[in-house]
């Protein structure tokens, strides 16, 4: 591979003359805006790689690749069409697609009945970075009576990160540690939340700020990760992870479970007053806040008498402690492997022999029983069924551990100018929610403030949704829908609105790197139907 010089190179950029009616076909062996820079190479410029292809190879992002002397895009783009299952057809080319589609054949696989029922999805739609010229597709349809228009690319995105959320107890090292892959640090720990451990990955400083080898392996490993694939990853100071969206996340070597069901303290509330008359104590341990059950205020509410434990760790409110034992894998995602230990004895004029006491974790995976002797030492026995029940009980309330993968990225670059003349003009339609923003068909979470950065759930989104470039950056899907009138009204590029016949029947506008079959799977489930949206019908 080796570069092109981007200012011969542009030279055979250019648009086509294009309307709505008739779009625009390349000539044969012709490339509208990629040269033929020698017999057997092609230069594509749709990163800035520039990458020089031969006759049957790829480029380095393995997206576009040289055939009989054409640019081509090596994946389908995908369409969801509605009343189809997730299992993905095998790809249909765009002629024979386009061929069922204009004789009106029922074939729920390459033959959309209405607008309403299908929608052009940016996986696999192609680009034209730098998004001079408008983007690949900008596809008509109308629903309800109602006239959309949805401007459909692939992003190319150095500014973009994964914020993974990791549903364990266990202590998987501190806030702000370093996160690694194959000992390149892609990421850090951020905060922990209830029931979960946060981490951030990704993200410019580590894609294109350090070096090129911490570049690659960050790129790589948010590739994996968005495509639903399995990353292995080691915290400094901390835990061996092995992380896969909608999976459970394996924390050093062992698969995780249970969620916790709440703090220490929640766990009591929750359950006291099933503990009640079992047990005359109840400690839930819990690296966060450990709860004491006659301490509590729900143990006050029942009456229970006071038994004379003497705790461990930071007194916070009555029946509530921080800070019983150091984090780890052990009790509660404490570093205990004896609950014990966080008891420093009994008050001698409280406590009595014979107290039964129960000590569990927040997920009720660990618990132990005891009864306290003649000197008031607690003395392990085995756990009375009834109480076994509730302790079961917190295991059933506990939701299974799953780790989720959010895509995070700013698409305020030149990406807008696919979609405007004037870009501000979407940002400001954006927020005004005239226009719906989804990834892959998935809706997606526009932050507030400037900007156009938005978040996705990634098993919201067709598979193999991601690609990469080498710059290193990440490619992703991105969909603006909305009514055509606004579209008009911000500076949208009206000459190349095309119907849904004509997209899928000569695939990107530009022709050259557009995909030369189209996939048909069914809408991802859990996500809304993308086109109708409040406010596009209001």
């Amino acid at each position: 591979m080796s570069t092109w010089n981007m200012t011969e190179h542009t030279k055979t950029d250019g648009l086509p003359d294009m309307n709505v009616q008739t779009p625009a076909v390349a000539p044969d062996r012709a490339v509208l805006r990629n040269a033929k820079v020698s017999e057997v190479k092609i230069a594509c410029n749709a990163c800035p790689v520039l990458c020089q292809i031969s006759e049957g190879r790829s480029g380095a992002c393995d997206r576009y690749a040289n055939q009989a002397g054409i640019l081509v895009r090596v994946d389908p783009v995908v369409f969801l069409q509605k009343g189809l299952t997730q299992a993905a057809s095998e790809p249909v080319n765009f002629v024979s697609a386009a061929s069922s589609l204009k004789a009106g054949h029922a074939s729920a696989q390459r033959s959309p009945l209405l607008d309403q029922n299908v929608f052009v999805t940016g996986v696999g739609a192609s680009t034209t970075y730098p998004d001079y010229k408008p983007a690949p597709f900008i596809v008509a349809s109308k629903v309800s009576g109602v006239d959309l228009v949805t401007v459909v690319t692939e992003g190319i995105f150095s500014y973009c990160s994964l914020k993974v959320k990791i549903d364990t107890d266990r202590y998987l090292g501190p806030e702000q540690a370093h996160v690694r892959v194959k000992g390149e640090v892609i990421g850090h720990v951020t905060t922990a939340e209830y029931g979960s451990q946060m981490l951030s990955l990704g993200g410019v400083h580590h894609l294109t700020g350090g070096s090129k080898k911490e570049g690659r392996v960050t790129m790589e490993a948010m590739l994996a990760l968005g495509n639903k694939g399995s990353v292995e990853l080691s915290i400094d100071g901390g835990a061996q992870l092995v992380v896969q969206a909608g999976q459970a996340p394996i924390v050093n070597g062992v698969t995780e479970r249970r969620m916790r069901v709440g703090c220490g303290s929640a766990t009591i509330g929750i359950f006291a007053l099933q503990f009640s008359g079992l047990a005359d104590e109840v400690v839930v341990v819990d690296d966060h806040i450990t709860g004491v059950l006659t301490e509590h205020q729900a143990g006050k509410c029942l009456d229970m008498r006071a038994s004379g434990i003497v705790m461990r760790g930071r007194r916070s409110t009555p029946g509530r402690y921080f800070q019983v034992a150091n984090p780890g894998t052990g009790w509660g995602g404490t570093d205990l492997a004896d609950p014990l230990a966080i008891i420093e004895g009994w008050d001698e004029k409280v406590a009595w022999p014979g107290l039964r006491l129960l000590m569990t974790s927040t997920t009720g995976e660990h618990a132990s029983w005891y009864v306290l002797d003649d000197q008031l030492r607690p003395v392990e026995a085995v756990i009375p069924a009834k109480v076994q029940e509730v302790v079961d009980r917190i295991g059933e309330n506990c939701e299974p551990s799953l780790t989720s993968v959010m895509f995070l990225a700013g698409a305020g670059g030149s990406l807008r100018a696919g979609v405007t003349e004037n870009p501000v003009l979407l940002t400001q339609a954006i927020k005004k929610s005239l226009v719906n923003v989804t990834c892959g068909g998935a809706p997606a979470y526009v932050w507030p403030g400037g900007g156009i950065t938005v978040m996705v759930d990634v098993m919201r989104m067709p598979d193999n949704s991601f690609g990469t470039v080498p710059t290193p950056a990440i490619v992703a899907p991105i969909e603006f829908s909305m009514k055509l009138s606004d579209y008009q009204r911000l500076g949208g590029h009206m000459d190349y609105v095309r119907t849904l016949e004509q997209s899928v029947g000569q695939g990107a506008w530009h022709h050259d790197g557009a995909p030369q079959a189209v996939k048909w799977i069914g809408p991802v489930e859990a996500s809304p139907w993308p086109l109708g949206q409040p406010p596009m019908l209001g």
